[in-house]
């Protein structure tokens, strides 16, 4: 903790958790002061030896420290005494007479005390038994001074400051077992006697103290470990209360930063100690840019070291601040409010912890839910993307398709977008679609490959199997290529995103191909019609018309099948479970989960199937190019692309030896069409194994097999 930083007292005093106050009642002030700088005695009192030996020795014990003799030169008696004096030394980390202090240097860098050799058996066991908690001392002391410094965090400062505190108290004890010891009231067993309880929880604090030195633990790592320590000392009341406090303690600095996160969504985190991690570099304006964007994802991350007593709420802490973080880039200001007696730094238990926390992931996310729903019509917009991405209102596309025709015959490279864009103005302004407070949203683009090669790029739609023989076609049109995209702001950006968009093309693609396919079979469908109005019935005509009426019947089942069987239902769900939704990330995953199953149901992950309609696909353009040339061959008129009525009106008054001529062409007109004819049986066909095995793993296959199978048995 920063120096000046305030660090709440503990309601219980430190001396009472080691029961100090109990052992040693006196706890004169000005001894304390004195213990808390100590300095060795100028002179031992005739006193402290309660008379038991000369003056003599006494004089000859106050000589310059440098002129000692052996303790062992000593009585007994005289030994105790001196012993004691060096302990109370020893106690504050400074030499004595006869002990001394010993740096062993190694991993651990172990400090350890000595005492002289000579010393009366019994005493040096005595000494040793208290040596430990000196030893403590020191190792305390010393990471009290180092974890003071500006570069260790706000957690160390606070364990530091508390740590102080607690050093305090024991130097105020030291002080009293020296008073203690100039009235001549203390021996050895005593001073033993005083200092037992307190080694236990100098020692903890010492295992504390190594662990977190060697490890350079900073942050969640130091409060875990005081936690687990604690955990680990549930059979020592005492111990446990004391180590607790401690954390308590520690944890005040990292409650304030907590606390400015999840209830303002601000990382204060000048050390790096916060379990949540900040990636500026990740900017939401790549959302609407990246495919690949992780914003949402990765701008703000959970690290590894997370508190021990958090570790249950924190994903939601994560998120709580994440809202907060998305509503003040929207420009919307807000804070969680919050009452005095509910701050993080003020609660007293794990249970008030989560409740906070809990209310405040509640605030945010009702704030962020309703700016995105309500001030930003998320429905609305979502609305006018299924209007003209999934093709719900068509007669924008019908006019758009007239006007735009012979630019969308053009290859990709030589289409003008900018000419579509206006085309694609011209036609939403004269239609219904009009009336649509988004249409001027609506952008168009044109792709450069095929949309087979387009979803082999996309890796993470988790295709079922990529084909090996995926083929390209010569040559491509932007019939194949077009697409329709969106301009989406944010924070509408976080549910429609760029891989979101990309997936509503992708469907879009298949939508408008396949209304393409319709449209050029239902001009050769007129043509047939108007033929027989003309009474030019024939076998040519006859076969070319039932197999434009079965391609015609493939298509339009597809189409049924992709917008109502999947399309539409999916929506209603979907539309149903945001209304419903909770928070923000519920809305993505609703919407993700509604694209990823129309992608599925819809077949474009499905590369095998999708290589076959794409086939039969071909194939009813193909027969639609080459119809009219065909009717045309069979009926004996000059080759056109298009007939008008004039032309049909002409065709009966054939000579008899030009009708004879057109029986012997018919022949091959009829070989050609039944060739077209049966190519798209066999493909049709061999749907069915496919679908069959497909539809117990995907149960919509069953619903599109009923369709488009039911067009071979007609």
């Amino acid at each position: 903790m920063e120096r000046g930083t305030p660090v709440r007292k503990p309601h219980t005093s430190t001396a009472d958790l080691l029961n100090w106050s109990e052992i040693m009642p006196e706890n004169p002030l000005a001894i304390a002061s004195a213990a808390r700088s100590h300095q060795p005695s100028d002179r031992i009192s005739k006193v402290v030896f309660g008379g038991q030996v000369t003056d003599e020795e006494v004089e000859s014990l106050n000589k310059s420290p440098g002129m000692d003799k052996p303790i062992g030169c000593y009585h007994a008696a005289v030994q105790e005494l001196i012993v004691i004096d060096d302990l109370l030394y020893a106690l504050v980390g400074i030499e004595g007479r006869y002990t001394s202090i010993r740096r062993v240097l190694g991993k651990d860098d172990n400090i350890t005390f000595q005492v002289d050799a000579s010393l009366d058996l019994a005493l040096q066991e005595s000494a040793k038994r208290i040596f430990p908690l000196c030893e403590s001392y020191l190792l305390i002391n010393q990471f009290v001074e180092s974890r003071s410094q500006f570069k260790s965090g706000l957690v160390n400062h606070a364990f530091a400051a508390a740590l102080r505190s607690l050093l305090l108290d024991y130097q105020a004890m030291v002080a009293q077992l020296e008073h203690q010891f100039r009235l001549g009231k203390l021996s050895i067993q005593g001073f033993w006697f005083y200092c037992q309880p307190m080694m236990g929880s100098m020692q903890a604090l010492s295992v504390v103290i190594k662990k977190s030195t060697a490890n350079n633990f900073i942050g969640s790592a130091v409060l875990n470990l005081l936690q687990g320590q604690a955990k680990a000392m549930a059979g020592d009341h005492v111990v446990r209360s004391l180590l607790e406090m401690m954390s308590h303690s520690a944890s005040q600095a990292y409650l304030g930063i907590l606390e400015r996160w999840v209830y303002e969504g601000v990382i204060n985190d000048p050390y790096g100690e916060f379990f949540i991690a900040e990636n500026k570099s990740f900017q939401k304006e790549s959302l609407a840019l990246d495919y690949d964007a992780k914003y949402w994802q990765q701008r703000y991350s959970l690290k590894d070291d997370i508190p021990s007593f958090l570790a249950n709420a924190a994903e939601t802490i994560l998120t709580t601040g994440k809202y907060l973080n998305a509503m003040r880039e929207c420009g919307h200001n807000i804070q969680v409010p919050v009452a005095e007696d509910s701050k993080l730094t003020s609660v007293g238990s794990n249970h008030l912890y989560l409740e906070c926390i809990k209310a405040a992931y509640d605030f945010a996310s009702g704030e962020l839910l309703n700016l995105i729903k309500e001030k930003h019509d998320l429905m609305g917009k979502l609305r006018s993307i299924k209007h003209y991405l999934l093709l719900d209102q068509g007669d924008f596309l019908v006019h758009f398709m007239d006007i735009a025709r012979e630019e969308l015959m053009k290859k990709p490279d030589d289409i003008s977008t900018e000419k579509l864009q206006s085309l694609l103005d011209l036609a939403l302004r004269s239609t219904a679609a009009v009336a649509d407070s988004y249409h001027e949203d609506l952008t168009c683009c044109v792709e450069t490959t095929t949309l087979l090669k387009r979803l082999s790029v996309l890796r993470d739609l988790q295709i079922d199997q990529i084909a090996s023989d995926l083929e390209e076609p010569v040559s491509i049109t932007g019939l194949e290529t077009f697409a329709l995209s969106f301009k989406v702001c944010w924070p509408l950006s976080l549910v429609i995103s760029r891989k979101a968009l990309t997936k509503y093309q992708l469907i879009f693609r298949f939508l408008f191909h396949c209304k393409h396919v319709n449209r050029q079979l239902c001009g050769s469908w007129q043509l047939h019609q108007g033929l027989r109005r003309l009474d030019m019935q024939g076998i040519a005509i006859s076969v070319s018309s039932l197999l434009c009426r079965n391609m015609l019947k493939f298509i339009n089942s597809l189409l049924h099948y992709l917008t109502s069987e999947v399309l539409e239902p999916n929506w209603h769900v979907m539309h149903n479970k945001l209304q419903t939704a909770k928070s923000i990330d519920e809305v993505i995953e609703y919407h993700d989960f509604f694209l990823d199953k129309c992608l599925r149901e819809c077949l474009l992950l499905s590369p095998i199937l999708l290589q076959k309609l794409e086939k039969m696909k071909m194939m009813c353009l193909q027969y639609a190019a080459a119809a009219p040339r065909l009717i045309t061959y069979s009926v004996d008129t000059p080759k056109t692309d298009a007939l008008d009525i004039e032309k049909y009106e002409k065709l009966k008054l054939r000579t008899q030896s030009q009708a004879q001529k057109v029986v012997s062409d018919n022949a091959t007109i009829i070989e050609s069409i039944l060739k077209f004819e049966k190519e798209f049986s066999a493909e049709l066909q061999s749907l069915g194994p496919i679908l069959s095995s497909s539809s117990s793993a995907e149960p919509h296959l069953t619903h599109l097999a009923q369709w488009l199978l039911g067009v071979g048995r007609d």
